[in-house]
C-alpha cells in the first residue's frame, strides 16, 4: 500500500509535470477533500496507508488538475470574503480580488441592493450577509447561475432577503436600489487566448467575455443604471485593470458624477465608483 505522504509527492511531481503552477498546495489540498478531512489534518495523515478507495478518489483528482480543471470546481467550492461558497463550471470562480467590491460597498450605508450578473451569488450573499437589514436583487442571463446562487442563498441563511431572477441585464428589474454592483464580463475578445487553461476552458464564456472589446457590459450598466438608482445612490463595478479611464468615461458620459477608482491589495485598479443625481466632490 502507499503512504499519505508517498501519494502526495508522487501527486506534487505530477502535477509540476504537467505545469500546474502550485503543485504542493494542490496535491495537499486534493488529498484533504479525497479522505474527506480538512487540509490541517493531512500531516497527521501522512505516514499512514490510503485506503484503496482514497487513493482512486485521488487518482482521480489529480488526473483532472493535471489538465487543469481547477481546484475550486473539484472541490466544488470557494471560499470568498470568509464564507464558503458552492460553486460549479456554470459560474465564474469568485476571486479575492472582487473582495475589493465587497469593502468598498459595505463602507457606506445601504438597504435595497441590485447585483447585475450575480453568477454564484458570492456578492449579493456577502452583502446582505455582512448587511442583515438589507435587502437585495441578483439577476443574472443563465438559468444555472440564478440556480446556484439561489442555493449559495439558501446556504447563508439570506434566502428570505434576496430575490434571484433570470434577466437581461435590467430586462427584469423593476424597483428603484441605493446600490447596484457588478463583476460583469470585461475581458475583450482578442485577450482570450491569453487567458490560463484553467478560466478558459473551464469557465462559463459568457462571464469572461462580451467577445468584442470589453466595455458592452459598462455601456449597458451606464445606460439602465440610472432609472433604477435612487437619487444619490451608488454604482460600483468590478474591472480589468487596464479600463479604469475608459469605463469612467462611459459613466460620466450617462450622468455619473463623485467618479473614483479603487485598487485591491495588488494595487491594480479593480473597481470604479459612481454616484447618480448628485455631486459629492465637495
Amino acid at each position: 500500500m502507499t503512504t499519505a505522504a508517498e501519494a502526495m509527492v508522487a501527486a506534487t511531481a505530477r502535477l509540476r509535470a504537467a505545469g500546474v503552477a502550485d503543485p504542493a498546495r494542490d496535491a495537499r489540498v486534493l488529498l484533504a477533500h479525497a479522505a474527506r478531512i480538512e487540509a490541517a489534518r493531512v500531516t497527521l495523515i501522512a505516514p499512514e496507508d490510503l485506503e484503496p478507495e482514497i487513493e482512486e478518489r485521488y487518482d482521480q483528482l489529480i488526473s483532472l488538475r493535471a489538465v487543469r480543471v481547477p481546484v475550486s470546481h473539484l472541490l466544488g467550492e470557494r471560499d470568498f470574503y470568509g464564507r464558503r461558497f458552492k460553486i460549479s463550471r456554470e459560474v465564474l470562480d469568485p476571486r479575492p480580488e472582487t473582495e475589493t467590491l465587497i469593502e468598498a460597498a459595505l463602507s457606506q450605508p445601504f438597504s435595497r441592493v441590485l447585483d447585475l450578473g450575480t453568477g454564484s451569488g458570492a456578492i449579493l450573499v456577502t452583502l446582505l450577509a455582512e448587511n442583515p437589514a438589507a435587502t437585495g436583487l441578483g439577476v443574472d442571463l443563465s438559468e444555472a447561475a440564478c440556480l446556484q446562487a439561489s442555493a449559495n442563498a439558501v446556504m447563508h441563511r439570506v434566502q428570505h432577503r434576496a430575490d434571484i431572477r433570470q434577466s437581461d441585464w435590467f430586462g427584469r428589474v423593476t424597483d428603484s436600489y441605493d446600490l447596484i454592483v457588478s463583476n460583469p464580463p470585461y475581458i475583450a475578445a482578442d485577450e482570450m487566448p491569453g487567458l490560463s487553461d484553467e478560466v478558459r476552458r473551464h469557465e462559463p464564456e459568457m462571464a469572461l467575455t462580451d467577445g468584442a472589446d470589453g466595455l458592452s457590459a459598462y455601456r449597458a450598466i451606464a445606460k439602465g443604471a440610472p432609472r433604477h438608482l435612487v437619487p444619490g445612490g451608488r454604482l460600483l463595478v468590478e474591472i480589468g485593470p487596464t479600463q479604469a479611464s475608459a469605463v469612467s468615461e462611459i459613466l460620466a458620459a450617462a450622468g455619473f458624477s463623485g467618479i473614483s477608482v479603487l485598487r485591491d491589495l495588488d494595487r491594480r485598479d479593480r473597481v470604479v465608483a459612481a454616484r447618480i443625481g448628485e455631486d459629492l466632490r465637495d
